[in-house]
């Protein structure tokens, strides 16, 4: 039916009427596809992401046990990313502090007294520069104090430049993207009120027999 086949007074129906006309699921599938356009687009936008780790190790001396140099171990994960060392492991990596304030991470283990130093950045090689500038100059700060800890940290593995981006592929957030997007819809599906009940059941309330006349009732006693 077109336009001028309307009935005359006739209104179309509204967007919104439209809308709430479309199936439950629609919402779903609506918002799982815009999810996933915009996870595409930000994983196509975001520039990717490269990690490169490198790893020290904490030695005992002749005065000293593994079990204080996993405990120095411990300590020194925490000061790795402080100012003391960051200022020193700037010149070799080319970097300002905040930087590697921002892009540098350490991690320690609780049974193993090594302690790895993790970089990100855009460029792969500049990765592998942070991480090693940054576990040179922790290395030389913890041995210059060794003769008081009587622990000493050794290079355990220098950081290699990564080949691939350990950052998400367009791919990847597309899909979360989509995940999220399908669960946002069937949260609304779940909040928007219900339908009422049809027509025919509004404004026409339920019918009462009628009660039985006095005839009819006296021929049943």
């Amino acid at each position: 039916m077109t336009a001028t086949d309307l009935p005359t007074g006739a209104r179309r129906p509204s967007p919104l009427a439209r809308a709430k006309a479309l199936p439950a699921w629609s919402l779903i599938a609506a918002g799982a596809l815009a999810g996933g356009l915009l996870g595409g687009v930000y994983g196509l936008a975001k520039p990717p992401a490269y990690t490169a780790t490198a790893y020290v190790v904490a030695v005992p001396t002749e005065k000293s046990d593994s079990a204080s140099a996993l405990g120095f171990a411990q300590a020194y994960g925490r000061v790795a990313t402080q100012v003391a060392v960051l200022g020193d492991a700037q010149v070799w990596a080319g970097v300002p502090v905040r930087t590697l304030k921002s892009s540098v991470q350490t991690a320690t283990s609780p049974d193993a007294p090594m302690v790895s130093i993790t970089a990100t950045s855009a460029r792969p090689d500049l990765a592998a520069d942070m991480a090693n500038a940054v576990s040179r100059a922790l290395t030389r700060h913890a041995n210059d104090t060794k003769g008081a800890t009587n622990v000493q940290l050794q290079q355990f593995a220098r950081a290699t430049e990564p080949t691939e981006p350990s950052s998400a592929s367009p791919a990847v957030t597309g899909l979360v993207g989509a995940s999220a997007g399908g669960l946002l819809g069937g949260l609304v599906l779940l909040a928007r009120p219900r339908r009422s009940g049809s027509g025919r059941d509004q404004g026409h309330p339920a019918s009462v027999p009628a009660p039985a006349v006095a005839a009819e009732a006296h021929g049943q006693l």
